[in-house]
């Protein structure tokens, strides 16, 4: 499932298609019964508008999971490059051979982050982790050197500062890492299948083209919550401002 999320345009396709055929399936069964009585339709009503609420409230929560999630990404781009910037700043402790060396690495792996942001397929990526862990090693080596060379309070703080780098990398990870539930789509799904099958039961033949109108609005609901879900697939995805304003303030090498 979570490779279909990943792909919006196609969750619009599918969500639309089936919502449509859910309320097709809905008019074929209710054809053998002919209209319904007006009482049976007020009681209908009410179970209908009941279901589409549920619908209604269950998208905003999904919408809400979403934007808490794409927000958060956000956060974490900003804190990762402020642990690069506090980090490259903070090299200056180290004596002038570690310094240069760790800065250099630390440009290097500006770049590496630029490009976690910016791969689309599996193959970059994982290319672009394996580099990145590579060089996080390579830093890493750096300032333990300097910090083991010469133990004092100056070269605990860059390894303090460094440690900051590298969790925040994997505080960016885990947050990618973190979407929607399927459960939640699938319930989500399960609703909107329902209600559709409802509104296909209670509708007028003459109304039969308006009954197009609610799964194109849910189907674009849909669509718009796996945009903002998906970190690489969509269009909505978050920009390393930070980590690019970042890498332009370093010198050129």
């Amino acid at each position: 499932m979570n490779s279909i999320l990943n792909y919006p345009l196609w969750v619009f396709a599918v969500t639309f298609l089936g919502l449509w055929l859910s309320t097709a399936i809905g008019i074929f069964l209710r054809r053998p019964f002919g209209a319904l009585a007006e009482d049976v339709r007020d009681d209908f009503g009410v179970i209908l508008g009941a279901t589409l609420t549920l619908l209604g409230l269950i998208i905003g929560f999904t919408f809400s999971m979403a934007t808490t999630r794409y927000d958060q990404r956000k956060l974490y781009e900003e804190e990762e490059a402020n642990a690069i910037g506090t980090e490259y700043v903070r090299l200056d402790l180290l004596p002038a051979a570690s310094a240069a060396q760790g800065r250099a690495l630390l440009i290097r792996y500006t770049g590496l982050r630029l490009q976690f942001y910016q791969a689309r397929s599996g193959e970059e990526l994982r290319k672009v982790n394996a580099d990145t862990a590579a060089l996080q090693n390579q830093l890493w080596e750096v300032v333990a050197g300097a910090t083991n060379a010469q133990s004092n309070v100056t070269s605990l703080l860059t390894a303090s500062g460094m440690n900051d780098v590298l969790n925040s990398q994997g505080y960016t990870q885990a947050s990618w890492w973190n979407r929607i539930p399927s459960g939640a789509w699938g319930l989500m799904y399960a609703v909107a299948i329902v209600s559709h099958l409802l509104i296909g039961f209670g509708t007028h033949r003459r109304e039969v083209v308006l009954s197009i109108i609610l799964p194109l609005t849910v189907a674009i609901s849909f669509c718009l919550i796996a945009d903002i879900d998906s970190p690489r697939g969509g269009i909505i995805r978050v920009q390393p401002q930070n980590l690019i304003a970042l890498a332009r303030s370093f010198p050129a090498q």
